[in-house]
């Protein structure tokens, strides 16, 4: 080994550093996710201290003269992309999209590429064949696109400035290695050597490179933490591959709002955009089954409604089972506690089983009230109106709490005919609804 090199073993979930090798990392308690890495020792500097004799002075920008400019965006003709992006592709940035293996990243990239003049593809896993049949397949046209198979960076790197595309897709960024980095291709310092080079080309030309990163077992994007860091958007696909629907979030967006979401359906024909979220939720519902109550959540500026399943039977142990899908396991206990303390309907001799239709996932506490009345209504086998929509947080003593943009939530909600509204503004205790509603 090398004087100037030394060998460090790097999470790859967290990206802790540690000099000795360990089936768990002691950071994030991650099973086998420390690996090998070789990194450059520092060079001493003269005296052990950074060196000032060299230095100049760096470039410094007024913002006064910035005030009020907005980044120039380039429409992608995909609305609800364009919806999480902020508008468009900003030129010079770095786009990170992430997805489980069949979601549809390809999918989406390809249609991007359909829509968009002079794009480049770079793809280390597929073959110009397999993506002219893509293309065949779902019905699409691109005559100025052009495809590259190459994996090794600098060459990328350099076709790219040759060709000057509008758009540069590479897929996998995980399939890229460059000779002068350390480190196994597809290790932590490759994805970060590559992907801080890939910025600063981005940002020299101007020319937008959107990257394909693949994901780990749990979900998470595959490399370093610092892969995300790099990078200008992060934008996740989500969705059942056994459902039709797909939704497009960011969690990172340096050129605008991360609480954007965007909605499509998986058809023979590629992804379509899915302009009426609410309806296309509510298409299956079925109108008098106990259990089933509909709510409306916000994502970024849009209301949506969904509706939210609840089941319960009569345990055969001695402890009762608690199970949810789409929504907080650990908040359906603390709920399925305040039911029985504070409202009075005993839940404890009961297995309840928590479903969000369609495959959707709430995060927010607006969907409190719906999840408490529908609870209710299995443990009762009474169902609640047709018309009746619940927002509102549910609080430890069983109180109703406001939710913000309550106003455009109801809008949607009447929009779809729903009517009957449960919420702050018509009940401040949870109890006073069950009275109203199970009599």
């Amino acid at each position: 080994m090398s004087s100037k090199t030394a060998t460090l073993f790097i999470c790859t979930k967290c990206d802790a550093q540690s000099t000795k090798w360990s089936g768990r990392c002691l950071e994030c308690n991650g099973w086998g996710t420390v690996v090998e890495s070789v990194a450059e020792a520092p060079k001493a500097s003269p005296g052990g201290a950074l060196s000032k004799a060299a230095a100049r002075p760096g470039t410094v920008v007024s913002l006064q003269g910035l005030k009020g400019r907005k980044a120039e965006r380039r429409p992608t003709g995909i609305g609800e992309l364009d919806r999480v992006l902020g508008g468009g592709i900003v030129p010079g940035s770095l786009i990170l999209i992430s997805g489980e293996p069949g979601i549809g990243k390809s999918t989406l990239l390809l249609q991007v590429a359909a829509r968009l003049p002079d794009v480049l593809y770079v793809s280390g896993e597929e073959s110009a064949e397999q993506i002219a049949l893509r293309f065949e397949r779902l019905g699409l046209a691109a005559p100025s696109l052009k495809f590259s198979p190459e994996t090794d960076v600098p060459t990328i790197l350099a076709t790219i400035e040759a060709e000057k595309p509008s758009l540069a897709i590479i897929d996998s960024v995980q399939t890229l290695a460059a000779a002068d980095i350390g480190g196994e291709s597809g290790g932590p310092s490759q994805l970060r050597g590559i992907t801080a080079g890939l910025m600063e080309f981005a940002k020299r030309t101007g020319i937008p490179l959107l990257l394909v990163g693949q994901i780990t077992k749990d979900g998470a994007i595959a490399g370093p933490k610092t892969l995300e860091h790099l990078v200008d958007v992060v934008v996740s696909f989500e969705g059942d591959r056994s459902s039709s629907y797909r939704l497009l979030r960011t969690t990172k967006n340096r050129f605008g709002a991360t609480d954007e979401v965007g909605v499509f359906e998986m058809t023979g024909s590629g992804l379509q955009e899915v302009a009426n979220p609410s309806s296309f939720f509510l298409t299956e519902r079925s109108k008098d089954a106990p259990g089933s109550v509909v709510t409306c959540i916000m994502e970024g500026t849009r209301p949506i409604l969904v509706e939210i399943q609840a089941l319960a039977s009569r345990t055969t142990f001695g402890y009762p089972q608690r199970r949810a899908s789409g929504f907080d396991a650990n908040r359906l206990q603390v709920l399925l506690a305040v039911m029985t303390e504070r409202l009075g309907i005993p839940t404890q001799t009961h297995d309840v089983h928590l479903n969000v239709a369609g495959g959707y996932k709430v995060k927010e506490p607006s969907a409190d009230a719906a999840v408490v009345l529908a609870v209710a209504s299995a443990l009762s086998g009474k169902p609640l109106p047709h018309d009746l929509v619940a927002v509102g947080e549910v609080g430890l003593g069983g109180e109703l709490r406001a939710v913000p943009m309550l106003d455009k939530r109801e809008a949607e909600a009447k929009r779809l005919n729903f009517t009957n509204v449960v919420s702050a503004k018509g009940a401040k205790h949870m109890k006073e609804t069950i009275r109203k509603l199970f009599p």
